[in-house]
């Protein structure tokens, strides 16, 4: 399944993406449909994608990001791989959804993309959780790097508001091991890999990450980027492709 949320007519929805139609369901939120995924409620309504406007589709408590979890972005800097997964945190109000613009800080000169499959809580996960029930989406990790250089942390640099793009939807049931993940600047391809490169799998990320703080429904996991992270200028578009769950698309401002 593919969920999508929206806005239409100053109203907020929740629905099941089927190409370019939206079937509307009768739920407020992405968990509360995916808690009934197996008798799921139809509204009775279709709407065309290209007449709503897309809503990242949790509001977390917060988002936790994996530093380096791609071999061939390993190789690609001649490091070492990490024996365990190196984490740092977005705050929720970096979020934006997919169209959304990217705001380019008077602070930086020197803003990247980082293409990311990103994972969403659907039930609240901690130590002694045993059933862990995921979706997936797509992150890009905006960040300062001149900002993150600087400062020797990461903090400011990944947290201005709209550095968090996610989207466009919540898929379920997909098998997150070997999945095509290609990013694209003004349609001219920067990072081109596959899940299976990862150095630590979803699971597994959540996993360690749960052993450390509980996990929120709502909350997202960035797993890592692969190799060719760029620059960007204002008025470029970011395309951010996996598959099974679609492309999230965003223009810098």
């Amino acid at each position: 399944m593919k969920y999508i949320r929206y806005e239409l007519e100053d109203e907020n929805y929740v629905g099941i993406l089927d190409d370019d139609i939206i079937h509307r369901l009768n739920y407020s939120s992405i968990l509360s449909a995916v808690e009934s995924e197996e008798n799921l409620e139809y509204a009775g309504v279709d709407d065309k994608i290209t007449d709503v406007n897309i809503l990242p589709p949790t509001n977390p408590s917060k988002i936790v990001c994996i530093g380096l979890n791609y071999k061939d972005h390993a190789e690609e800097f001649n490091m070492e791989l990490p024996q365990e997964p190196l984490l740092f945190i977005k705050p929720s109000t970096s979020i934006i959804g997919c169209y959304d613009n990217i705001i380019y800080p008077d602070s930086s000169n020197k803003l990247d993309f980082e293409g990311e499959l990103g994972i969403v809580i659907l039930d609240k996960i901690d130590k002694n959780t045993l059933d862990i029930h995921i979706g997936y989406t797509i992150i890009n990790d905006v960040t300062a790097r001149d900002l993150q250089q600087k400062d020797g942390q990461w903090t400011r640099s990944k947290s201005f508001n709209t550095f968090c793009p996610c989207g466009p939807v919540v898929s379920t049931n997909i098998n997150p091991s070997n999945l095509h993940i290609q990013s694209k600047v003004n349609e001219q391809i920067k990072q081109d890999s596959n899940t299976k490169n990862m150095i630590f799998s979803p699971i597994e990320l959540v996993k360690y990450i749960s052993n450390i703080m509980t996990l929120n429904p709502g909350d997202l996991i960035a797993t890592g980027t692969p190799p060719g992270v760029d620059h960007l200028q204002k008025n470029d578009v970011v395309t951010i492709t996996i598959e099974k769950i679609g492309s999230l698309i965003n223009i810098v401002k």
